[in-house]
């Protein structure tokens, strides 16, 4: 991998953990009142995490248990909410970065991410172009899905290789918008009965719907992708304790947007799913079902804003993983290399990992995907959020971090949930691809 070593680039120069004026030392924060002119770090990671399967998940969960569900989903907010926040702190509190945390434990752990991120890729760009191609070729059936899918991936890639943070944050900050706007409208139109809601919110598991339970409620909000959360704080400018405030603020109201997003796609699937008896596919393909539901009620303008926020939706969860995780891979190669920490957005590890998002996945396009690759991406996926989990545990409870940043009670305690919560998610998944 010589080929992606760039001992010249201008971005390794940039400011790390061996920076001689320690980690308090960036611009200071927002007065409380002024804080929301900062916010975009977290409605970028929840943006990101929130991709067409999610969608599919809620819906068919609002299809199957009507509002019994409810609670799955606001709980796989909070989880989601203590892993960013936990990641995040880590990289404010030490001016470091989470893999270099990850790396003080055993470099075992950078072999483990590496080897990881290299097969997450690979499926995952397949799956982001096809799951954002999907409501293009709906809107604009001329075209073909794969040619949607290739121009999917072509333009994420184009984009965040000649934008840096500050307009990719802008860019994503328009699609959160959109998306948001059209489902919450879409789930007032449907008008929602308020009791029915409210009695979502009792906890309850109705028969046969337990792993589906823990599986709504760890798959919200993304899986890995939370971890890049502290990335874009430091592409920010968030640097230092003083920070803390901020980033809290910013990651809570994102995932308070967040869950209003799923509890929005819960009420569709309850309302016009659950009531009517509607199956619809377990897949991305799902959405176009619901499109056509919407299209038989409320007519086809309703569809088309509909497939337009799934549109939104699908192309904000594309460029985050393209732009985050070739900001995470950056950090993971040059520190495999000994030569700092960070990830650099002009260097070439995230100008090769960006095209390895993008350009072999394409082969999967076109070709069945190889078994044995999606049992070892399935088996990978399912122990890195409790390996994240774990990990977040050890280091923010350790003498790496000064004492006011480390885990509160509730902090540890919702960890320590979170673990169980995927350790458990993480047997099911493998059980189910050995079987």
């Amino acid at each position: 991998m010589n080929s992606i070593d760039d001992t010249g680039e201008q971005g390794h120069a940039r400011e790390n953990a061996t920076d001689p004026n320690g980690p308090d030392t960036g611009p200071a924060p927002p007065t409380r009142g002024r804080m929301w002119r900062h916010l975009g770090p977290g409605i970028v990671v929840a943006a990101t995490g929130v991709g067409a399967g999610d969608l599919v998940a809620t819906l068919i969960a609002g299809s199957r248990f009507g509002y019994a569900l409810l609670w799955a989903a606001v709980v796989g907010c909070i989880v989601k909410i203590a892993l960013s926040e936990g990641s995040a702190r880590y990289h404010l509190a030490t001016g470091s970065t989470i893999l270099a945390g990850w790396r003080s434990l055993g470099r075992w752990t950078s072999w483990y991410f590496g080897v990881y991120v290299i097969i997450w890729g690979f499926i995952y760009g397949a799956t982001a172009m096809s799951a954002t191609a999907l409501p293009l070729a709906a809107l604009f059936p001329e075209i073909s899905l794969r040619i949607w899918a290739v121009l999917a991936g072509i333009f994420g890639f184009l984009f965040v290789w000649f934008n840096r943070y500050e307009t990719f944050e802008l860019v994503m900050k328009v699609l959160v918008g959109t998306m948001f706007v059209i489902m919450v409208g879409l789930a007032i139109l449907v008008a929602p009965s308020l009791p029915d809601l409210a009695g979502g919110m009792t906890f309850t598991l109705p028969e046969d719907s337990l792993f589906y339970t823990l599986g709504l409620i760890g798959g919200v909000g993304g899986t890995i992708t939370t971890a890049a959360y502290g990335y874009w704080t430091q592409a920010k400018g968030w640097k230092g304790l003083p920070w803390f405030p901020m980033m809290r603020v910013d990651n809570t109201v994102a995932y308070a947007v967040t869950g209003i997003f799923v509890v929005a796609m819960l009420i569709v699937g309850a309302e016009l799913l659950y009531s009517a008896g509607i199956a619809l596919e377990d897949s991305d393909k799902g959405l176009l079902g619901l499109s056509d539901v919407l299209s038989a009620r409320f007519g086809s303008t309703i569809a088309v804003l509909f497939l337009i926020g799934f549109a939104a939706t699908s192309v904000s969860s594309l460029l985050g993983v393209w732009q985050g995780m070739s900001l995470f891979f950056s950090d993971w190669w040059y520190q495999l290399k000994g030569r700092g920490e960070g990830g650099h957005e002009n260097s070439k590890a995230y100008r090769f990992y960006l095209a390895w998002l993008t350009f072999p996945p394409m082969l999967l396009l076109f070709a069945d995907r190889p078994f044995l690759l999606v049992i070892i991406y399935g088996a990978f996926g399912a122990l890195f959020m409790p390996f994240l989990a774990i990990t977040l545990l050890m280091l923010n409870n350790s003498e790496r971090l000064p004492v006011e940043a480390r885990n509160g009670v509730v902090a540890n305690v919702t960890l320590a949930g979170s673990a169980i919560l995927f350790l458990v998610l993480a047997v099911q998944q493998v059980a189910k691809l050995m079987a």
